[in-house]
């Protein structure tokens, strides 16, 4: 029997990782991250992400159904796949498209909302002139028209800053699409039989990363579906029988979950849209909701620290000192971004034995 050529035992067994290239991976994981931070494509970033889980969690979800057609093995994986990747990639063009259809009538009574719109806001500025001193009442628009005016003034002047905003969404978007693109075919591509020493490296670190995201997008949107359940249990039951009803209900608790995403900072926000939006009813009604919503809150500081603390290592603090530290740095998209690196970071140390 022929003995094995040191060139074939060379491509069949993974070469060890030497100390520097170790470090090669370790550098360049942060220097990708902060390259996308600088760049402004974390929507790219988090859609990878996501494509990518969605992608395996659909696969494993059609291959189980599959299986149960008794299909070839081989046979049902690659189905399941395509099937996943085909999924994860025109469901959002079909929410889209939903969404125009939906949206269709809003839009075509844009104009008539206009000048709805344009006569409360002149209701609102000639009870103000009423109310304000004389001195302080001048400087405000006298009727409809002036109040058209100032804002057609205040629309030109800030035309270039519209443009670019809407430039920006749409990038945004585009880069958003891409990334899911990206994750998905990464879900569905084949292992290599073999990585050299820099790929093994990077691909721990990516590993890692992506265990990192998984456990804060579970942990987050568990503890945004118990705010939603309860603000939607106070909103929709407790405030008629105590009387008021307040406006825009169903897009405040919508709100409450989205907005319940982003840790922290994003309850804070809704919390402050639900007290104004109760303060246009009533002061009373104001302080019921900011009383609810403060116990909500310190019922959430323990669904935070059972949920996340066990499944991140990451206490309350810690978590408010790297969001603010990332938001001064890198503006609202470090908001989003610190939960997720910070999380990535110290999975790493605790991977080293370093904490």
């Amino acid at each position: 029997m022929a003995k094995p050529s040191p060139r074939a035992t060379f491509e069949t067994k993974p070469q060890p990782a030497s100390r520097n290239v170790v470090l090669a991976s370790y550098l360049l994981m942060p220097a990708a991250l902060l390259l996308v931070m600088w760049q402004h494509l974390l929507p790219g970033l988090l859609c990878v992400c996501i494509g990518f889980l969605a992608t395996r969690w659909f696969a494993r979800l059609i291959g189980a159904g599959l299986a149960r057609l008794r299909l070839p093995s081989g046979r049902a994986d690659v189905q399941a796949r395509v099937l996943a990747v085909t999924l994860v990639l025109l469901a959002p063009i079909a929410l889209i498209s939903l969404g125009l259809s939906q949206a269709r009538e809003y839009i075509l009574d844009a104009p008539d909302q206009y000048r709805e719109l344009l006569d409360y806001t002149a209701r609102t500025v000639l009870e103000l002139r009423l109310k304000l001193p004389p001195e302080i009442a001048v400087y405000l628009p006298e009727g409809a028209a002036e109040v058209q005016r100032v804002v057609a003034n205040y629309l030109r002047a800030q035309a270039g800053s519209l443009a670019l905003a809407g430039r920006a969404w749409l990038g945004g978007l585009l880069f958003a699409y891409v990334g899911l693109i990206v994750g998905g075919l990464a879900a569905i591509a084949p292992s290599p039989l073999l990585r050299r020493p820099l790929a093994a490296q990077l691909h721990r670190r990516i590993e890692i990363f992506g265990e990192a995201f998984g456990q804060i997008v579970a942990a987050q949107f568990w503890i945004a579906a118990f705010n939603t359940l309860l603000t939607a249990v106070f909103l929709l039951f407790l405030m008629p029988l105590w009387g008021p009803h307040l406006p825009y209900t169903p897009a405040l608790i919508t709100l409450t979950f989205v907005a319940g995403l982003v840790p922290i900072v994003g309850n804070l926000v809704c919390n402050s849209v639900i007290t104004l939006v109760a303060l246009s009813v009533s002061p009373v009604t104001a302080l019921a909701c900011l009383v609810f919503l403060i116990i909500i809150h310190k019922a959430e500081y323990v669904i935070n620290a059972k949920v996340v603390g066990s499944r991140t290592q990451m206490r309350v603090w810690e978590l408010l000192a790297v969001m603010f530290v990332a938001e001064a740095v890198f503006g609202p998209a470090g908001l989003v971004a610190a939960p997720l690196f910070y999380a990535y970071l110290k999975k790493e140390l605790q991977a080293a034995g370093l904490v």
